[in-house]
């Protein structure tokens, strides 16, 4: 499937974007490198970052390999950009859906569901997020101290609020309860990415949020038994 046009995003989305990214670009310049991003994401996807060229990426977006160093400076750049505008449209949208919501654990689904939904609607952006990106630490080192910071922080002010209600234990430390989030979810992309079993991605948040809602103890079973029956 085709990454979701620019055009199509929601309004915050785009202007978060456009500021994280290229702030001072006129918008026929800011269609092409969107048009190159989008080019990239599929020839990364389908042909491994490694194994793909710069004039790969131009060939699929139309255009001649020396624009596409107009707008970037490498092959590293382009899979770096791809992050940077993907977690600045995912930050803009979940920020957006969470305003309107204030129960603690409907906000924990609001997140599952838009994470899960965003990459099981784009097959490509999927590989490149689970599969290319984690090829080698310099890239790894580089995501998880941009917008990943944010979007884990995101969701460690959401379990601190619910733990402020009162609706979720106190002692998990918010930090380590949003990374557990973010992990079950980044784990589910991984294996639908890897299953040869096509299938709604986000059809399982509800479930992932239960889980880690409730826990694994069963309601009506002993506190101490089930202490008791771990090894």
């Amino acid at each position: 499937m085709n990454e979701q046009p620019f055009s199509e995003m929601p309004a915050t989305a785009r202007a978060l974007t456009r500021r994280l990214v290229r702030p001072s670009r006129p918008a026929a310049r800011g269609d092409k490198r969107d048009r190159i991003l989008a080019a990239a994401t599929q020839v990364f996807a389908r042909h491994g970052f490694f194994g793909a060229q710069v004039a790969d990426v131009a060939r699929q977006a139309g255009v001649a390999a020396g624009t596409v160093y107009l707008y970037f400076r490498s092959k590293d750049d382009l899979l770096i950009s791809i992050f940077e505008r993907t977690m600045a449209s995912a930050i803009a949208e979940g920020r957006q859906a969470l305003a309107a919501v204030t129960d603690p654990e409907a906000r924990l689904r609001r997140i599952a569901r838009l994470h899960l939904a965003r990459l099981g609607a784009d097959c490509d952006l999927a590989v490149v997020f689970q599969v290319e990106l984690r090829q080698t630490t310099k890239f790894m080192a580089r995501f998880s101290a941009t917008g990943l910071r944010e979007y884990l922080g995101i969701i460690r002010d959401v379990i601190t609020d619910g733990q402020k209600q009162g609706r979720f234990r106190r002692h998990p430390s918010p930090t380590l309860v949003a990374k557990m989030l973010f992990g079950a979810l980044d784990e589910m992309a991984t294996n639908w990415v890897l299953s040869d079993r096509k299938y709604d991605l986000a059809s399982d948040a509800d479930a992932v949020i239960d889980l880690f809602v409730t826990g694994l103890g069963a309601a009506d079973a002993p506190r101490k038994a089930r202490r008791t029956s771990l090894p």
